[in-house]
């Protein structure tokens, strides 16, 4: 999948998870489920790669939402393995 399309579909979920207040700490696979199959629809990859993506989504939204943390120092706050 090209990045542009990546980025895309990150956005795209992480809108929906918003719109349908998800919390942003949400680990239940069942209520995932909906934008998990979404971006299979979507991209059509594979399950696996789809709950990765939404992970992905939450983690964007938890640094996007975030107020002057620098996700480099503070990544492990967020679950992130940055170095």
């Amino acid at each position: 999948m090209e990045e542009k399309q990546h980025n895309a579909q990150i956005e795209k979920i992480a809108t929906m998870l918003t719109d349908d207040n998800v919390s942003l700490d949400e680990q239940d696979l069942q209520k995932l489920q909906k934008y998990k199959d979404q971006t299979v629809s979507d991209c059509n990859i594979s399950e696996d790669d789809a709950i990765k993506m939404v992970y992905e989504a939450l983690l964007y939204l938890k640094l996007k939402n975030s107020s002057g943390v620098d996700p480099i120092q503070k990544g492990d706050q967020f679950g992130a393995g940055f170095s």
